[in-house]
């Protein structure tokens, strides 16, 4: 065995460290230069490629809240149906972006292949609809309307249709419990616009491009409660559009519960019962114009008298509010926004404005007790009034000599409300008007509530008009260039005879203006519910209540009540002796006056009922049917345009509800239990955790 010598190994040892030195450096220089590679000479092209992966969301839709009725009933809450959707990201991977797995599918769906193609196509500037305008990593519906039968085909087979789902979905739904309709109170929804989403982005619950929102009725006043929060499901993605992760992302809270004070078997019956007398007005030859009433639209309001929320409100034309749902096509729409069909959508209960005719005249009897008449007074109420050779006639041509304002009320007596007009019009000067006139007609119909909006919690609410001296002079600044123009025709028309008298004075408050408004005539615009609230006003001692559709708004585990008390807007401008005395005329109408003959057999002792009628005419149209009612719980107002006489077409719809909701029979005995709401609703239903609607 040879001996190495010591020195000989450590050279050994030596050599192999600094060669191992040398691996070491060579393999961190190439590291090294490696890095500077990627990070400085190549960094932007790479930094691009990165800058292609990013988070895209996709967003689960919150279920939206039910509307209930005052019992707990559903009016509007969502049902499953069976909706197909079109994954587009999973369509992108084929080679030819999916049609063949479309046209598959178009085939089972019974669609045509176009139809399906052109509904997953994304929208933009140049792309026509139908087309996806959503997140093309949302599931893109095909159809909420597939049959169990379809939804079966396309999951069992699988394997032909990738990327194609068929899976059960919340979609709206209107129920019309009670065959109560409740269209233009309830609204219906529409898919959210840029401009919406744009405006909402600082606030509390932004919109999100998959939302529906309310876009008329309650589903718009109420849309921030019943919408709830969207989830939001967040997935890592490459820039092809392939799904590398997922990211953490947020769970959505389903809308709130919004209680009403709708009884939907009220409603059902207001509504059944305004187009079975819209109906029967039709058939009535109308002797003025010899041909039979048009009776083109009505309305009518049924309110607590005190609180003021509404139990029921029928509006004629109406609609289907389910034609919106999952969307409405070009037809449809067109027919419920035509003039044809003379525009459904309007909620003619807060949207129509007509002159009140007679039902108006509770106001210049204030006025005129206001003005220092005595209520008990003799007025003449002769069968017409003359001034300045200009004839107004009464109704009818009736003549009841000597009256006090209560029974002027009873018989409706035009001449009496004409006479104080007249004189309080010239003690304000006439066409030469004071600088301060008193105007007591003209102020105490504003103190009434008219001429502005009553504050309902529903959208589009309208003012109405009392023609006073300002609006005068504004019309006739807006309009003298056209009258004046037609009053150099050399025509003799009604119409040009107009336009003459315009031209020349139309700025002024004139007699016959005067005397035509004491009567809720002429330029004297109001809406149904404007006198809903005035005459519930005079029900419950004089409290001007705002009215309100909302009652309650319920969190979806139904522990956060949010009652909507009822808020009051003012007091009636009449002393407590003039509300008893017009109470008093009011009760006279319903049993000597001019709605006798439509209450006879009602139970007045028990249940004391107070009418007033009104035929209100128009230039060009057939009169207007006003009817406005109350008792101590309720205030029903009604009207039909071109419908003919209050009594005649409105007062037996009217009645027709009121036996409903006392149980009142045709021989005028009550029977509770056929009663359907003898008193006004208080109590709230209840809501658990689970959903379920306990009724009160």
């Amino acid at each position: 065995m040879t001996n190495i010598p010591a020195t000989g190994r450590n050279t050994r040892v030596t050599i192999r460290l600094i060669a191992i030195q040398v691996l070491v450096f060579s393999l961190l220089l190439t590291l090294g230069g490696r890095l500077w590679y990627l990070q400085i000479r190549n960094g932007d092209e790479y930094e691009k490629e990165a800058s292609g992966n990013h988070v895209q969301q996709v967003i689960e839709p919150a279920v939206r809240g039910s509307i209930l009725d005052a019992r707990g009933v559903p009016l509007a809450d969502n049902e499953t149906r069976l909706v197909v959707s079109a994954s587009r990201t999973a369509l992108m991977k084929m080679d030819d972006d999916g049609k063949n797995v479309l046209t598959k599918l178009a085939g089972v769906l019974g669609m045509q292949p176009k139809d399906v193609i052109q509904k997953v196509r994304l929208c933009d500037s140049e792309t026509p609809k139908p087309c996806w305008n959503g997140s093309p990593y949302q599931p893109i519906p095909v159809t909420d309307e597939a049959t169990p039968r379809q939804a079966l085909q396309i999951r069992e087979r699988a394997e032909e249709f990738p990327g194609i789902s068929a899976e059960p979905a919340a979609l709206r739904r209107y129920a019309a419990p009670a065959g109560a309709n409740t269209a233009q109170v309830l609204g219906y929804l529409s898919p959210v616009t840029d401009d919406e989403i744009t405006k909402a982005e600082d606030s509390k619950n932004p919109l999100l491009r998959t939302d529906q929102i309310g876009r008329s009725g309650i589903e718009r006043s109420y849309d921030k409660d019943l919408r709830g929060q969207a989830g939001v499901k967040r997935y890592q993605v490459d820039k092809l559009g392939r799904v590398i992760g997922e990211a953490k992302g947020q769970k959505g809270v389903p809308g709130s519960t919004l209680v009403t004070s709708i009884d939907s078997r009220v409603q059902g019956i207001a509504e059944r019962e305004l187009d079975k007398a819209m109906k029967a007005a039709r058939k009535e030859f109308d002797r003025n114009t010899e041909r039979n009433y048009k009776a083109d639209s009505g309305a009518m309001v049924v309110m607590e008298a005190k609180t003021g929320r509404v139990v029921s409100m029928a509006s004629n034309p109406t609609y289907d509010p389910n034609a919106w749902v999952g969307g409405i096509d070009g037809k449809e729409y067109q027919k419920l926004t035509s003039k044809k069909s003379n525009y459904p959508l309007l909620n003619r209960a807060i949207q129509g404005q007509s002159a009140p005719g007679s039902i108006f005249k509770v106001i210049p009897t204030t006025a005129a007790v206001n003005a220092g008449y005595p209520f008990d007074g003799g007025y003449q109420c002769s069968s017409s009034y003359n001034i300045g050779g200009q004839v107004f006639k009464n109704f009818e041509s009736q003549s009841h000599g000597s009256i006090n304002l209560g029974r002027a009320l009873e018989v409706s007596c035009d001449t009496v409300f004409y006479r104080l007009a007249h004189k309080e019009w010239q003690k304000d000067g006439g066409n030469k008007p004071k600088k301060n006139p008193k105007d007591w007609f003209f102020k105490t119909a504003k103190q009434f509530g008219l001429g502005k909006e009553t504050g309902i919690d529903l959208p589009n609410e309208v003012a109405g008009r009392v023609p006073d001296r300002k609006w005068k002079s504004d019309y006739w600044r807006a309009n003298k260039d056209g009258w004046c123009k037609q009053a150099k025709s050399k025509k003799k028309d009604y119409v040009t005879q107009i336009a003459r008298e315009n031209c020349l004075e139309g700025m002024k408050m004139r007699a016959g203006d005067a005397v035509n408004y004491s009567i809720g005539q002429g330029d004297t615009q109001v809406t149904p519910l404007q006198m809903a609230v005035i005459y519930g006003a005079i029900a419950n001692g004089g409290t001007m209540y705002d009215p309100t559709v909302g009652k309650a708004v319920i969190s979806p585990d139904g522990k956060d009540v949010n009652e909507i008390k009822p808020k009051s807007h003012g007091k009636l401008p009449m002393g407590e002796g003039t509300r008893k005395a017009i109470d008093k005329a009011l009760a006279g109408v319903a049993t000597r006056g001019t709605a006798a003959w439509r209450f006879e057999g009602w139970p007045q002792k028990q249940i004391p009922m107070h009418a007033k009628t009104g035929t209100a005419e128009v230039y060009g149209k057939q009169t207007t049917s006003w009817f406005a009612t109350y008792t101590k719980d309720y205030t029903i107002v009604m009207t039909i345009s071109q419908g003919g006489t209050g009594s005649g077409a409105s007062a037996p719809a009217v009645r027709a509800v009121y036996n409903a909701l006392y149980g009142v029979n045709k021989d005028g005995k009550i029977n509770p239990k056929k009663a359907l709401l003898p008193a006004p609703q208080r109590k709230l239903p209840k809501i658990s955790a689970d959903g379920t609607v306990q009724s009160p």
